[in-house]
């Protein structure tokens, strides 16, 4: 099978195995017991819990272990939101090209009322304009704060506010500038929690440039998207961030409760140390962005051979760069492409690709299934058409040459076949 699927899942490498079974046969006991077999357990999850913080340039007792990105991510809304004093609405920042972790909560907490929601618009590419978010939560936080100086007189409750955006896009790879929104927050006094499940393990991440000094406030990453195994997320939040856990118990220094998933916690920091390896190496990042591009290249050429008429895009940025808060950034991760063919049906395509050995993706892989096309693309401005007929192609580390080669074979035959059966 050809695997261009790897923004939903990435294949659990050796070390991440062998680590998984070695906490089964060997580390099985209770990282919470107090004898030595306990200990020796909960000695391998803080060398985990240090592997991880390394990977995201922080402290260890600042990273949180959880079931996933998701756990990870409503963890750090509700606990942030929670702490909002009662009597006064907290303030939620996002967008709606979001994943669903972020998109559907904020939708269920406006729906119920427990948050005054601002969903902040949207740029080419589906990336948020700095200076819109910087003065739509500076007039959000002014009216909030208008409200309760007009409820409580000299001493109003303080607004919880918190701004929530992915490092990444799941579907397009398109990179928001994180940097500079989380400038902007700071300087309101807006909590800042960046979504960096697709960006961490593929490349560099240093939340902490300086000793004490972190650029964000909390970061949310999961395990198995950098070749570790599934049930270990990340919620690194900086120190003197307060939450409010919704799962209690002792463990996790008391900011989640449940006995800590020791195989995928200890697969998580063996897959750490070849996660980082790659993110230090430009030559190999290079490499394989242009391998996605080749891809790109490839489909889109071919298909103006065989299939004229077909109309083809790439839902990219304009530019390949960024420049966030003076870093000069890809505009999307180096392993992912979003291919629009106007007028098809992309459960079509997929279906047809997954039957000639290729596996793909119409976006989020919670997403799968839907016949509705994704509500990322149209909140992009991508037109009905394009996005009804857009797939996700997704490389890892272990994709080849020779794999690119021949996806662009299948994925041009496919398109062709299908195009002609609809009449495109």
């Amino acid at each position: 099978m050809l695997y261009f699927d790897n923004n939903a899942t990435t294949k659990p490498c050796e070390q991440a195995l062998a680590a998984m079974q070695r906490a089964c046969s060997e580390l099985w006991h209770n990282p919470s017991s107090v004898h030595k077999p306990g200990q020796a357990v909960r000695h391998a999850v803080e060398v985990a819990r240090q592997q991880v913080a390394t990977l995201l340039g922080a402290r260890p007792r600042d990273c949180t272990f959880v079931s996933s990105g998701t756990e990870g991510l409503d963890l750090a809304i509700r606990g942030t939101l929670d702490l909002a004093p009662k009597g006064t609405l907290p303030l939620l920042f996002t967008t709606r090209v979001e994943h669903a972790a972020i998109r559907d909560l904020a939708e269920q907490l406006e729906k119920q009322g427990s948050a005054q929601v601002h969903w902040l618009p949207l740029a080419e590419a589906g990336r948020v304009e700095v200076s819109q978010a910087r003065s739509i939560m500076h007039e959000a936080l002014h009216a909030q704060a208008s409200v309760a100086n007009g409820v409580s007189g000299n001493t109003p409750p303080r607004v919880v506010a918190l701004l929530a955006v992915q490092w990444a896009n799941n579907e397009t790879g398109v990179v928001q500038p994180v940097r500079a929104l989380c400038d902007a927050a700071r300087e309101l006094g807006v909590t800042s929690l960046i979504d960096a499940t697709q960006w961490v393990g593929k490349l560099p991440t240093t939340l902490m440039p300086l000793p004490q000094q972190s650029w964000c406030d909390m970061l949310v990453c999961s395990a198995h998207k950098f070749h570790g195994v599934k049930g270990c997320g990340v919620l690194w939040a900086r120190q003197g961030v307060r939450l409010r856990p919704t799962l209690l118990g002792t463990q996790e220094l008391g900011r989640r409760g449940g006995t800590e998933n020791v195989p995928a916690i200890l697969a998580a920091g063996a897959a750490v140390q070849e996660a980082h390896a790659f993110v230090q190496d430009a030559e190999a990042i290079a490499h394989f962005a242009s391998l996605r591009d080749e891809l790109e290249q490839g489909v889109v050429g071919v298909l103006e051979q065989i299939a004229p008429h077909l109309d083809v895009r790439i839902n990219k940025p304009a530019s390949p760069w960024l420049d966030d808060a003076g870093v000069r950034t890809p505009a999307r991760l180096w392993n992912t492409t979003n291919i629009a063919f106007a007028t098809l049906e992309a459960e079509a395509l997929l279906i047809a690709l997954s039957e000639r050995g290729l596996a793909a993706s119409a976006g989020a892989a919670c997403s799968s299934g839907s016949l509705e096309p994704s509500p990322v693309l149209l909140a992009m401005g991508i037109e009905p058409r394009l996005a009804h007929g857009s797939i996700r192609l997704s490389l890892s580390r272990e994709t080849s040459d020779e794999d690119v080669l021949a996806a662009i074979d299948t994925i041009t035959q496919v398109v062709s076949r299908v195009a002609k059966s609809m009449g495109g």
